[in-house]
């Protein structure tokens, strides 16, 4: 359920970290290389789940589809008894190992006093679209929703891209042109020499669209690329950001950081499509007459 992301200016998307060989897909982390601070999309949150013990267990990324509907990916989601979202854009900023938590959050605990129900959520419903493994890339039906128990009023939310939006760009010419960005609270540098650094905040980066129709995607997943003259990636705990489609200020989104290929984040990207058939059915079928209230931004 772990995934590293790669990039050098990549967005976190799995919390907890496995290592794994570097040829293998991994959970995406934090947003590394070329980002900047966040404060484009309030609706993109940072999500810590707790075991059945109530223990912490693993944080990732998502996006709030309307008050009470949050995506995320399906290995976050896999596994855990429940959850708490915060919608700070410095979330875990201030997090201590002396005391565990954050005194202006309460990261990764209990939400801080006058947070709870406006930039604080809890959650005991959590869903998952059937994810099993990293091993059944590219199908690795890594989508999940979380319900929050306390609405969340935001004057904008995510917007779903319309089935097929992406399904052009896997023969145009001049696709590598395309912009994407990604938002998320993973880490936002890792390497064997320095370790690595979370500052557990909404960074967001740009990459350039790759491939639609390689072996780790063939039409379930869209590859991206970052690092580097002005574009970044994502990383551990980054697992489960959104993958808007176009520059900072779009709020479309087109997919779920998912994994890559290098536990350090160092290359090409991987977000699960949100814009398939199948996938929004599923959201429609799990979230019931709340599917109403979700946005979907036309195809271009």
């Amino acid at each position: 359920m772990k995934k590293w992301r790669a990039g050098s200016g990549a967005l976190a998307v799995a919390a907890v970290a496995a290592v794994l060989a570097v040829t293998t897909a991994v959970p995406a982390g934090a947003i590394t290389g070329d980002y900047v601070k966040d404060t484009e999309h309030p609706f993109v949150g940072l999500i810590v789940f707790y075991g059945p013990d109530g223990g912490f267990h693993h944080r990732c990324s998502g996006s709030l589809l309307t008050p009470t509907v949050f995506l995320t990916a399906g290995h976050c989601t896999a596994g855990v008894s429940s959850a708490r979202v915060y919608f700070q854009q410095d979330a875990g900023v201030d997090w201590s190992p002396e005391t565990g938590t954050d005194p202006d959050t309460g990261y990764p605990g209990a939400c801080a006093e006058g947070t709870l129900g406006t930039q604080c959520a809890t959650s005991h419903k959590m869903y998952n679209y059937g994810y099993t493994s990293m091993d059944a890339v590219p199908e690795t039906k890594d989508a999940g929703l979380v319900i929050l128990d306390q609405p969340i009023v935001l004057s904008e939310y995510g917007r779903l891209a319309a089935a097929g939006t992406l399904d052009a760009l896997a023969t145009r010419r001049g696709q590598q042109e395309t912009t994407f960005t990604s938002s998320g609270f993973g880490i936002s540098a890792a390497g064997p020499a320095a370790g690595e650094t979370s500052f557990r905040e909404r960074l967001m980066a740009q990459s350039k669209l790759t491939n639609l129709n390689s072996a780790s995607t063939d039409g379930y997943n869209v590859q991206t690329n970052g690092n580097g003259n002005g574009l970044g990636g994502t990383c551990t705990a980054d697992s489960g950001g959104p993958l808007f489609y176009g520059t900072a200020e779009s709020n479309i989104i087109t997919g779920i950081t998912s994994f890559n290929h290098n536990r350090y984040c160092k290359g090409t990207n991987f977000s699960y499509r949100t814009d398939r058939q199948e996938v929004i059915d599923w959201i429609r079928a799990t979230t019931g007459s709340e599917f109403g209230r979700i946005d979907f931004a036309p195809a271009p």
